[in-house]
C-alpha cells in the first residue's frame, strides 16, 4: 500500500467514524427524548416527584399493608396485646422502645437496598440503545423500591395508614407526603424541619383536618412545590445526563453514577433520621416544638 492509498483509507475510516459516532449520538438524542415521554405521567412536559410518586406506586409489591408490616415486625418478639395496640395507635404508644424501632428501621433499610442492586447492575446489561428501553421501568423500579422503604418507616416512627393502594388515583395529601419524604431523603432545603413538624402535630394530637390543610394548602406546600421542581432538575441533569456519563463497568452489567446501590441507603437513612426523637415515636422526647404553631388553618 503506497502513501497515497494509506492517505484515503485514513480519511475514509475517520469519514466513518465520524458517520457512526453522530449516529450514535442521534440515538441517544432520540432515546433520552423517549425516556422522558416515558416518564412524564402526567404529561406537562417535565419529570417531578408527582410522575415518579404515580410511576412507582403502579409497581405490584410497593403498596404496603400497614397492619400487616406492624403485625410481621413485632409478633415473634411481643404478646398479642402489645401488637394490637402498635396496629391501633403505633410502635411508641404501645411502648416499644425507639432502640427496637430504630433497629427495625435499620433491617427494612438493607432489605430494600438489597432489591435495589438488581436494579443497579441490570440498568445496563442490554448494552447500547437498548439499555435506554429499559430505563423508565428501571427507574419506577428504583424509586418503587425507595417508596416501600418510605411507607415502612413512616408506620414505623408512627403514622397513620396512607393511600397509596392503587398507584392512580393518589389524593394531594398523600401525593404531597410522600414528597415531603422524597425532599427529605435527597437534602432538600426546608423538608427535614417539615416532616419534624408533621410528626410532632400527630404527636400531639393536632387534628387530621388541618393537618390535610398544611399540607395541601397551607404551611407545607410551598416546601413540597420546591421539593418538586428541584426533583424535576435533578431528575433530568442526574439521571439523563449524569447516569450515561457516569456509567461504571462492573462483573455483569454497570452500576450508574445517578441510581445506584450506594446511593440507596444514605437517603433512607435521611429519613429515619428525621423521623426519630419527636412526639409521634418518642412520647418521652425532652425537645421543645413550638413549631405547631406555624401549621396555619
Amino acid at each position: 500500500m503506497n502513501k497515497f492509498e494509506m492517505k484515503n483509507v485514513i480519511e475514509n475510516t475517520g469519514n466513518e467514524v465520524k458517520k457512526a459516532v453522530s449516529k450514535g449520538k442521534d440515538i441517544v438524542f432520540d432515546s433520552n427524548d423517549k425516556v422522558f415521554d416515558a416518564l412524564d405521567i402526567n404529561k406537562d412536559g417535565r419529570v417531578d416527584t408527582e410522575d415518579i410518586i404515580i410511576l412507582g406506586l403502579r409497581i405490584p409489591g410497593v403498596h404496603i399493608d400497614r397492619e400487616e408490616f406492624l403485625r410481621k415486625q413485632f409478633m415473634k418478639n411481643y404478646a398479642n396485646d402489645v401488637v394490637q395496640d402498635a396496629v391501633k395507635f403505633n410502635p411508641a404508644h404501645a411502648g416499644i422502645t425507639v432502640e427496637e424501632i430504630d433497629n427495625i428501621a435499620d433491617q427494612v433499610i438493607q432489605y430494600e437496598r438489597n432489591c435495589v442492586s438488581g436494579i443497579s447492575l441490570a440498568l445496563g446489561a442490554p448494552g447500547g440503545a437498548a439499555m435506554f428501553a429499559t430505563l423508565p421501568t428501571d427507574i419506577a423500579q428504583y424509586y418503587g423500591y425507595m417508596l416501600r422503604a418510605i411507607q415502612k418507616l413512616l408506620y414505623l416512627y408512627g403514622f397513620p395508614e396512607i393511600n397509596v393502594e392503587n398507584g392512580v388515583n393518589i389524593d394531594d395529601e398523600t401525593m404531597n407526603l410522600i414528597t415531603l419524604c422524597l425532599g427529605v431523603m435527597y437534602g432538600v432545603e426546608g423538608s427535614v424541619a417539615s416532616i419534624k413538624i408533621l410528626s410532632n402535630a400527630l404527636g400531639k394530637g393536632v387534628e387530621k383536618k388541618l393537618l390535610q390543610k398544611a399540607l395541601t394548602k397551607g404551611t407545607f406546600y410551598p416546601i413540597v412545590k420546591k421539593i418538586s421542581r428541584w426533583f424535576g432538575v435533578y431528575m433530568t441533569k442526574q439521571v439523563f445526563a449524569g447516569f450515561f456519563r457516569k456509567a461504571i463497568p462492573v462483573v455483569g452489567g454497570v452500576v450508574g453514577g445517578g441510581i445506584t446501590y450506594l446511593s440507596f441507603k444514605p437517603c433512607c437513612d435521611n429519613l429515619k433520621k428525621s423521623l426519630q426523637d419527636t412526639a409521634l415515636c418518642n412520647p418521652s422526647s425532652r425537645k421543645s416544638f413550638d413549631e405547631f404553631d406555624v401549621i396555619d388553618a
